[in-house]
């Protein structure tokens, strides 16, 4: 990621915002586990090397990015909202719940949002929503490293828990070898039951 990655949060600096938070969310597609946002406040001019859109780092990439984001952040806010209330509220309404929950978890609030994608959040804060943010603003980046790390994390925990579904491989995503699971064992606690694929009970 480049430098003109901070782009959005000059403009928004410019237009007289001190705490310019980036915001995004993971596991929307999953059939299992919580969706995940994080908000994140960076300090101007932070090198944007090793920071870029989280589904475009490996593993390894990422989690170097996440300890090296959690060092230097002025402010870092997580929220994860599980499946029973994804099945209830449905995932969009879910994800922005998360991705509000997060901004909460951020103190001082930040004074504006670059929220990924095309939906505002509800909170009285002025923002800016973008498309495919999380590669075109280093906040919404280091948004989404912190997400997924911390997502595949607690993935890897219900591993532990649930060891035949094999969630630490494919972190609750509709794979093959997750769908075959599903149709063997039937559904675990931590399964989307208002998922296609998924038994209702």
């Amino acid at each position: 990621m480049n430098e003109h990655c901070q782009h959005f949060e000059e403009q928004a600096r410019r237009g007289g915002a001190c705490r310019v938070a980036g915001v995004d969310e993971v596991g929307r597609g999953p059939l299992a586990g919580p969706v995940v946002a994080a908000a994140v406040v960076l300090p101007e001019r932070f090198p944007t090397d090793g920071i870029n859109d989280s589904k475009k780092l490996s593993a390894r990439q990422r989690i170097a990015a996440f300890d090296r984001i959690c060092r230097r952040a002025d402010g870092i806010g997580v929220g994860v909202i599980d499946a029973e209330v994804i099945d209830r509220i449905n995932i969009l309404q879910a994800s922005l719940l998360a991705m509000a929950t997060a901004i909460d978890q951020l103190d001082p609030q930040p004074d504006f949002l670059l929220v990924d994608g095309n939906q505002r959040v509800k909170r009285p804060i002025p923002q800016m929503t973008l498309k495919k943010g999380d590669s075109r603003s280093v906040s919404i980046a280091a948004a989404s490293i912190v997400a997924k790390v911390t997502r595949d994390r607690l993935m890897d925990d219900y591993h532990r828990l649930f060891p035949d579904y094999g969630f630490a491989r494919h972190k609750g995503y509709p794979t093959r070898s997750h769908r075959e699971a599903v149709q063997s064992l039937g559904g675990c606690p931590i399964h989307r039951r208002s998922f296609k694929g998924v038994p209702a009970d």
